[in-house]
């Protein structure tokens, strides 16, 4: 079976067919590691470059975000038992009062798509609870998004919080939203900033020293 087929279907956001097609290449010996690279990443790869080049927009990149996850909850069992290395692991959440999370979904959608392991927290979410989550899941990153500008302020005190916990040399701190600038996240501390999801993903890469 040719992969590419998976991520054609993930493209236009065919999620049953990605399904089906994903239990058909499992089926046929395909080794899930391959399915995930040379399928769903290699789909939602190409789905970040269209929404990077604005050829496509929010609504189309959640309706492959369905398709992907379709696939993703096929293989997810097989990685459990094979231990699959991900790239890495990101806790990501949105900065606390901050109730918004169509830009940070995206994101989590996106990196999932690219090989991480994702542990979304949600909405609001306060320091304490982002210091928490470190602690128990030891991630390589941390993202934290906003839209409000009043919310902006909780990325500072989450990066003060986790250095006098003595966890900030240990993870990456990646900030984004549409009132986060590169300036902002430079003045607080943190290790990277995107204005995209697909943008997201490259600085992860590049932060991490992965390809």
């Amino acid at each position: 079976m040719d992969l590419k087929e998976i991520a054609k279907n993930l493209i236009k956001g065919n999620a049953a067919t990605v399904e089906e097609l994903t239990r058909i290449a499992i089926n046929q010996g395909i080794a899930p590691q391959k399915i995930l690279d040379e399928g769903l990443i290699a789909g939602m790869d190409t789905v970040g470059r269209k929404f990077k080049a604005n050829e496509i927009y929010i609504p189309e990149v959640l309706v492959s975000a369905k398709a992907m996850y379709a696939g993703m909850n096929v293989l997810k069992p097989l990685f459990v038992e094979a231990g699959v290395q991900y790239v890495g692991k990101l806790v990501i959440g949105t900065a606390m009062g901050d109730l918004h999370d169509i830009g940070k979904n995206l994101v989590s959608v996106m990196m999932e798509g690219a090989g991480f392991e994702v542990i979304d927290l949600g909405v609001d979410i306060s320091p304490k609870k982002f210091v928490g989550a470190v602690k128990e899941h030891n991630p390589k990153i941390v993202g934290m998004s906003a839209l409000l500008t009043t919310t902006m302020l909780s990325m500072k005190d989450t990066i003060e919080a986790l250095e006098h916990e003595n966890l900030r040399d240990k993870v990456i701190i990646m900030v984004g939203g549409a009132p986060v600038t590169q300036s902002y996240a430079d003045e607080i501390g943190a290790d990277g900033y995107a204005d995209d999801a697909r943008t997201a993903i490259e600085k992860a890469k590049e932060l991490l020293g992965i390809e």
